[in-house]
């Protein structure tokens, strides 16, 4: 059985950071592309990051430039988001996809995780 395991998430001080996790299982994680993706309550989800097969990173949102980095563990299965100097706006459910490349295309991902909910509140 497939499966895309968020956790990490909960509730930061803005400036704060997290570190979201992304555990995959029942498929080898090392031949897809993982993104991240975010839905602020009462907006269309949107692509935050997304790491390639090699490790190469790709930016969907620009206002996470600076500020989060995605990586990846294949010996764990897990793809990693750090996300620093958290402000109210990053405030969403982040979900995890899996693809066999990183792209920006209706229905692109292949499996989705759950999500794992983001507040950033003082």
């Amino acid at each position: 059985q497939v499966q895309l395991v968020e956790s990490g998430g909960g509730l930061v001080q803005p400036g704060g950071s997290l570190r979201l996790s992304c555990a995959a299982s029942g498929f080898s994680m090392d031949y897809y592309a993982i993104g991240w993706f975010r839905q602020a309550p009462g907006k269309e989800r949107e692509g935050v990051l997304c790491i390639s097969r090699s490790g190469g990173t790709t930016y969907y949102a620009d206002s996470v430039k600076g500020r989060f980095t995605i990586s990846r563990d294949n010996a764990k299965s897990t793809v990693y988001l750090q996300m620093n100097s958290l402000k109210p706006e990053d405030t969403a459910v982040y979900y995890c996809a899996a693809d066999l490349i990183c792209a920006v295309v209706a229905g692109w991902g292949e499996w989705w995780g759950q999500g794992t909910q983001v507040t950033v509140s003082s």
